[in-house]
């Protein structure tokens, strides 16, 4: 039997009622009931949802409501949500011919369609693969490749860069577009959906089942596929309380994640679809701060989440015009939140950040919960199904304040919440543990309170004179000065220190006239005042725009080998 262990973090915190999809898992979160064995996001929790909403039990707010920014705006209950998702399952297994266990690539933008395709392969036992719409032929060739995909959804944009590689994908049987008019070879998906039913049994899963395949970017090497089931992703919410994105059946929660990113999956489906919460989700076809801030008052968002990239666009703005409707939770993922960032949001809003911290593998490992003490810098506590610690290379735990890399219990028993495996490489899952502990590449400390700290990458941190310097230190202390917009701290070699610090800075409108020399000079002296003097940056070069991922991450990787000359 599978245990929580109580949940200490929350003493003395209001419990919210809980949601009758929730409740119902009561008896298995304090471990007096077994996980069932059989489970499926679509009719355990969707289906019940649409069962208390046609009961009158749930607030008259949607499931899903969906805007594009020029006029077009679209809502489902969870009882069209389910009717119109019945009617794709069936598109996927009569016209497509996919059976259960199959492998789909859908590669679309914030439309509708992505998530009735989602909720179509859970219904169909059909394993989703997610990819970002900046994929190139290359990235979209190694998916097809390496996952034996039977079928690809995606729309005009991306359907001349699938059939540049179609030929060379033996698996690859059917391509479905969603476009409004027709390409040759391809289905329309809105034409095949209108002429299904909408009678569709929902295939019986059993926990551990796949349902999403992740192509994590790593650092190094190709993207690995990283497997999700319907536990891990679907029932961990059930277990775990709703802190993180502190929600009820009233509120409307949006994220403003990519399709292709593990966030999307759990701040715009699961975590919320779970308590009956309404997922908002605006098209962005390019993150503005304009189109972010007027929805943010013309629409009752209770809850938002983005990269930190989003927060720090948002408060170069005047914000003094702008009357938020509902907004009372804001949070941040992805890579850390400079305090500077926390701190200006907070004087021109009066919200916080909270913080959090995940890997594809693990969804949410830490987090700053409401109702916790923040402390700037700080990515928070262990989530309650983790048991997360300060590890050396020995995989012995460190104590409080000593720098280590961040890692997650994973013996005797498997957290639930887990990815399951690297699919096709064992080397790669079982090189992903140490001792009793997966580790996270991610180097950081712990405080006495059990707040973690993130320092870097374990491949990011910069070894000058024998001092350990983290980036994200050096980059917060910039981040602070006016001049800096934006900037990515690495190693750069020196023949008396080894390797030095080096800032590539983006700087701010006002000051990209300046003297580079002084302004250097400038910079130096901040960052040797604001941190410990060693950290400062002996090198700063200042560039038009940092290198960045799909996801939006800085590629210090990138910068780095440049330096270095690789």
């Amino acid at each position: 039997l599978w245990i929580l262990k109580p949940n200490l973090t929350f003493h003395g915190h209001p419990k919210l009622l809980a949601s009758d999809v929730h409740s119902q898992y009561e008896s298995v979160r304090q471990g007096k009931q077994e996980i069932p064995k059989y489970f499926n996001f679509a009719s355990d929790v969707l289906d019940k949802w649409s069962e208390i909403e046609k009961a009158g039990k749930r607030p008259s707010n949607p499931a899903f409501w969906w805007i594009n920014g020029k006029g077009e705006e679209v809502k489902w209950s969870f009882e069209e949500l389910g009717f119109l998702s019945r009617k794709v399952a069936n598109v996927l297994t009569i016209v497509c011919g996919l059976q259960k266990g199959d492998r789909i690539v859908v590669i679309l933008p914030r439309i509708p369609e992505w998530w009735l395709v989602n909720v179509a392969c859970m219904r169909a036992g059909i394993v989703l693969i997610p990819g970002i719409t900046q994929l190139t032929a290359k990235d979209i060739l190694y998916r097809l490749q390496a996952s034996k995909a039977r079928c690809i959804i995606t729309d005009d944009t991306l359907a001349p860069a699938v059939d540049s590689v179609a030929s060379e994908c033996q698996f690859l049987k059917t391509k479905l577009i969603v476009s409004k008019g027709s390409r040759e070879g391809w289905l329309n998906f809105a034409d095949m959906c209108k002429n299904q039913s909408a009678d569709y049994s929902c295939i019986k899963t059993r926990i551990q089942d796949p349902v999403i395949i992740f192509f994590t970017s790593g650092t190094t090497g190709s993207p690995k596929m990283t497997e999700h089931s319907q536990g891990s992703l679907g029932f961990r919410p059930l277990l775990s309380e709703r802190y993180w994105l502190d929600l009820t059946p009233s509120d409307v929660v949006w994220s403003t994640a990519d399709t292709g990113w593990v966030l999307a999956s759990l701040a715009s489906f699961f975590d919320a679809w779970v308590f009956g919460s309404c997922i908002f989700i605006h098209r962005l076809p390019q993150i503005e701060s304009a189109a972010i801030l007027n929805t943010l008052c013309r629409f009752p968002i209770d809850t938002l989440v983005g990269a930190p990239t989003l927060f720090r666009m948002l408060v170069q703005n005047d914000l003094s015009s702008y009357r938020f409707m509902n907004l009372r939770h804001c949070v941040s993922g992805g890579e850390p939140l400079n305090p500077e960032v926390l701190e200006q949001w907070r004087s021109k809003t009066g919200l916080d950040i909270y913080e959090i911290y995940g890997q594809t593998e693990m969804g949410v490992v830490c987090a700053v919960f409401k109702g916790m003490k923040i402390k700037p810098g700080s990515m928070g506590k262990a989530v309650p199904l983790y048991d997360v610690q300060i590890i050396d290379k020995n995989a012995n735990v460190l104590p409080p304040g000593q720098q280590g890399e961040i890692a997650v219990r994973s013996k005797p028993i498997r957290p639930f919440g887990f990815f399951s495996e690297y699919v096709d490489n064992p080397k790669k899952t079982a090189e992903s543990e140490r001792g009793d502990f997966f580790v996270t590449g991610d180097s950081g400390t712990m405080d006495e309170d059990g707040y973690f700290w993130f320092i870097g990458r374990e491949d990011d941190i910069i070894i000058s004179s024998g001092y350990r310097i983290g980036p994200f230190e050096v980059e917060s202390a910039l981040t602070e000065h006016p001049a800096v917009a934006e900037t990515a701290v690495v190693s750069s070699p020196d023949p008396l220190r080894g390797e030095v610090v080096k800032a590539f800075v983006v700087l701010s409108p006002t000051f990209s006239s300046s003297d580079p020399e002084t302004l250097t000079r400038d910079l130096q002296e901040h960052v040797k005042k604001t941190t410990a003097p060693y950290k400062y940056p002996r090198k700063i070069e200042f560039v038009q725009e940092l290198p960045k991922t799909i996801t939006g991450k800085i590629k210090r990787n990138e910068l780095r080998n440049k330096e270095w000359g690789r």
